[in-house]
């Protein structure tokens, strides 16, 4: 029983892992502002592990770049499915659009933000 329990939760870890792989590329493939922010990321997290002194500073300097990413997936994810229902303009669909790409930039002012105040001050 515990056996098949275990075995039960491995596949669903490996099946989970799948469809967050999925969708990872798809953003990629789809989103040119995720590609851009990717390859920033893949600059600024290793210097941001690099020029943190402590664990927290390494910790805020790359986790508020991987903030950026995991908002601009969402931020797409919300785009798709507005894009989904029509093409049709609506005034909701245009604010979610707007509030998701508010998120964005709220998490790319909170990269500058800390960075600025870690590295600068």
């Amino acid at each position: 029983m515990a056996k098949s329990i275990s075995n039960l939760f491995k596949r669903r870890i490996v099946q989970s892992c799948g469809y967050s792989l999925q969708g990872l590329l798809a953003t990629f493939r789809e989103e040119e502002a995720f590609r851009v922010e990717s390859i920033l990321a893949l600059l600024l997290i290793p210097l941001g592990l690099y020029l943190g002194e402590t664990g927290v500073e390494k910790a805020l300097l790359a986790g508020s770049v991987i903030l950026v990413l995991i908002i601009e997936v969402l931020n797409s994810a919300i785009e798709t499915v507005v894009d989904r229902f029509g093409s049709e303009q609506h005034q909701l669909s245009g604010r979610a659009k707007d509030q998701g790409s508010a998120a964005v930039f709220l998490s790319l002012s909170l990269v500058l933000l800390v960075w600025g105040v870690l590295l600068l001050l």
